[in-house]
């Protein structure tokens, strides 16, 4: 995302063609809750006011009003499909009655909303619930530490755990990860300015760091990893730990081989080496399964919890294998562990996700979304690559003309991927980017997508880059639609 910014984003003018959205969502009126000015005015106050750290507001210069499951209504009276879904936060959608009921009823009853992390009924119930979709090899012998509300600060615990439980200080980690932005989870991101975590390659099919893909590919990674842990001349000792994500969410939709991830469990396992995926944004269903390590049947030393735990608040813990439980009290402490309202956002949501099989949902219709965006690609030569697990889908966009001859796929195309987004959010359509080179277009639907609401995404997003591709290549050649069939990596990988 760009860094500077003048002032903020006109709104991209409204789609006239109709789509299907939300039952029980308003339809746009033109006037929203405010005038034109006001709107603007909003935007232009916080383009003013808020700090240059801030991200997604430069790229939707939108101003919610209303929401209710897929649908935003802006101030200025659009309404949106959002297939961001709070970076994953949103396993329901917004506003979900089941969460709004749940909320309604501990501000109702006169719990207390603070409690630091006293033992309360609310949280008994979230804990009960929360172990009961975790792996049983886990859940049967597990500890759950409540963390600061959001994920970063789970991680922050985790890596401290291992630490203090093995006595160790080094850490594993992965290329392209993404484990949040304070100082120890961004240490084993792959953005981190100074290393001092072990980088590790992970696998891709696409754009393998070996140059070879698929199996061998990941036979490389772990081959790479057992030498590196080995070889008393690598100049790496035993670590605390091994953190890794079963699907890079910020590193581009990159799902782990399965075989991989029970090859890292080994490898750690082996060597007494504790474990530890990240499962905030993959969790709660969004990939095809409840937890993401359950396609692999791995089942971690430590799992990082949040985002979508909390029902649309914040909320952030870790579990674990009781051995590890070796710190003093206070070892990891906050303020705020103990959000009740999330914990009954929380409780509700993780319950209406297994009693309606919304994980196993998402697999099937994402397993179709994969398909469309497939026959896309095989028509769009800027399309390089489709790739993801359940709703946690990216398309990656390329540029075919700019291929060297030493090139195995074409070089990402950046700004073929903002012009997309941008594309889309004018026909009413809010996607995200990711990727190495933010060349990534990612799509986060809630889990509750229906049928016809998912027609309508793709629907929109096939507008958008088949606009955004004529306005980067105004006269493609004929030749170039005879290109080789792209790469469209789905769950298999």
């Amino acid at each position: 995302m760009a860094v500077t910014e003048s002032a903020p984003a006109a709104p991209p003018a409204a789609h006239t063609q109709t789509r299907p959205t939300d039952q029980g969502a308003g339809q746009a009126t033109g006037q929203g809750t405010g005038q034109a000015g006001e709107y603007e005015g909003i935007l232009r106050r916080q383009s003013q006011r808020e700090s240059a750290a801030r991200t997604y507001a430069r790229s939707l210069p939108i101003v919610p009003v209303r929401a209710r499951g897929l649908t935003i209504e802006g101030a200025d009276g659009r309404r949106y499909l959002d297939c961001l879904s709070g970076a994953g936060t949103l396993a329901l959608g917004h506003n979900h009655p089941v969460v709004l009921e749940a909320i309604r009823k501990v501000l109702d009853s006169g719990a207390p909303l603070h409690v630091l992390d006293l033992a309360t009924p609310l949280k008994d119930a979230f804990t009960s619930e929360l172990f009961a979709t975790l792996p049983g090899a886990l859940a049967d012998d597990a500890r759950i530490q409540f963390c600061g509300p959001a994920g970063t600060d789970a991680v922050e615990a985790a890596l401290k755990l291992v630490r203090t439980a093995t006595g160790r200080s080094g850490l594993l980690a992965f290329t392209g990860a993404y484990h949040g932005m304070t100082a120890g989870a961004l240490d084993a991101s792959g953005g981190a300015p100074d290393v001092r975590v072990t980088r590790l390659p992970y696998p891709q099919r696409y754009r393998c760091p070996f140059g070879a893909g698929g199996e061998r590919g990941a036979e490389l990674s772990a081959r790479w990893t057992e030498n590196l842990l080995d070889d008393p001349k690598s100049g790496v000792t035993t670590p605390a730990g091994m953190i890794l994500e079963a699907v890079q969410g910020e590193g581009g939709v990159i799902p782990a081989p399965d075989d991989w991830m029970r090859r890292m469990r080994r490898i750690t396992a082996d060597r007494s080496i504790p474990l530890v995926v990240d499962e905030v944004q993959t969790g709660v269903g969004r990939t095809g399964a409840f937890w993401a390590v359950e396609h692999s049947g791995v089942v971690p030393d430590v799992m990082v919890l949040s985002k979508a735990i909390g029902g649309s608040l914040p909320l952030a813990v870790i579990v674990y294998r009781s051995e590890l439980d070796v710190w003093e009290p206070g070892a990891h402490a906050g303020t705020f562990r103990g959000n009740q309202l999330a914990m009954a956002a929380g409780t509700a949501t993780l319950a209406y996700v297994r009693e309606n099989k919304l994980a196993e949902r998402a697999g099937t219709l994402g397993a179709r979304i994969l398909g469309r965006l497939q026959g896309l690609a095989a028509a769009h030569p800027c399309v390089g690559d489709v790739r993801g697990r359940g709703l946690m889908i990216g398309v990656e966009l390329v540029d075919p003309d700019a291929s060297g001859p030493d090139d195995s796929v074409p070089p990402p195309a950046p700004a073929l991927a903002l012009a997309v987004q941008q594309e889309c959010l004018a026909r009413g359509l809010i996607v995200e980017l990711g990727g190495r080179h933010s060349a990534v277009v990612r799509l986060l639907p809630p889990l509750t997508l229906t049928d016809e609401q998912a027609t309508a995404v793709l629907d929109r997003f096939a507008d958008a880059l088949a606009a955004a591709e004529r306005a980067h290549t105004p006269h493609p050649p004929a030749s170039r639609r005879a290109t080789a069939p792209r790469n469209a990596s789905g769950p298999s990988l």
